[in-house]
């Protein structure tokens, strides 16, 4: 019963905390497309990534050299 009288009162806080932080996600756009990312994930990306223009050197022509 002592524990309500600590639990009440910090849920009375707690309360509108929660609401402000609801209030502020709406506001922003948080929710505003709530698919998008989860199908973005899904979309294949068609154009080819770049060759690399210089390939890794060659260790032995190093090792040679000195």
């Amino acid at each position: 019963m002592e524990s309500l009288l600590l639990l009440i009162p910090l849920s009375l806080l707690l309360i509108p905390f929660l609401a402000y932080l609801f209030y502020w996600a709406v506001k922003t756009g948080q929710f505003d497309d709530l698919n998008g990312p989860g199908e973005a994930i899904l979309m294949d990306d068609d154009a080819p990534k770049a060759e690399k223009l210089n390939p890794a050197p060659d260790l032995k022509s190093k090792s040679k050299s000195r």
